[in-house]
Formats: C-alpha cells, structure tokens, sequence
C-alpha cells in the first residue's frame, strides 16, 4: 500500500467513523492553495468542523497526531478563515484531529477543538 492509497483508505475510515457519530460531511478534500488541503468538513450540530486525518500503518515511528506540525496548523486555519469568509452563515467552527492506525488492529482516535 503506498503512502497515498494508506491516507486515502484513512481519510474514508474517518469519514465512516464521523457520519457513525452524527457528523455531517459538507465535503472532502477540500483544496485552497498549494499548501493546504483541508481533509475533511462537516457540521457537529450547528458547528462546523474541520478535520484532518493521520493515518500510519502502525505507530513504530510516532503517533499520527505527532505528524500535525505547527506549520500544517497554521495552513489548516488559513483555510478555515477562507471557508468560513465564503460561507458566513456558520458562525461556529473549530479544528478536529483523527488519528488512525492500521495494525496490529484497527484504532481510531478523535480529538476535538486541537
């Protein structure tokens, strides 16, 4: 499985995962320039969520969270600041991690308002 094929096998386990606990997926993969790509948006409630997702084989480099830099942050927000300015009738929002792991067996990991 290559890189791409593991995030996007990730990127549907999450979205599974989300929908299961009542989130509304708006869209997925949603570029806005070169450096960021917002891997998922979806309303909890009233509130619009950004997600991205990390997805390893396993953990014998590190945990998936541990690959959210502070740069990767900064780019997620320009994001949300672009989508929220094209779409302002959502007035609440806020940035989700889901951390997934393949093996030994599948887990998943969700961390709200990172």
């Amino acid at each position: 499985m290559t890189n791409i094929s593991l995030g996007k096998n990730g990127e549907e386990i999450a979205k599974t995962y989300l929908e299961k606990n009542g989130y509304k997926i708006i869209t997925l993969n949603k570029r806005f320039s070169r450096f960021c790509e917002i891997d998922i948006i979806a309303l909890d409630k009233d509130t619009l969520v950004f997600v991205e997702v990390k997805t390893r084989k396993t953990d014998i480099c590190g945990h998936p969270f541990q690959a959210i830099t502070k740069t990767k942050y900064q780019h997620i927000k320009q994001g949300l600041f672009t989508f929220i300015k094209e779409n302002p009738q959502y007035k609440k929002y806020r940035i989700d991690a889901v951390s997934v792991l393949i093996k030994p067996q599948l887990k998943i990991e969700h961390l709200k308002n990172i």
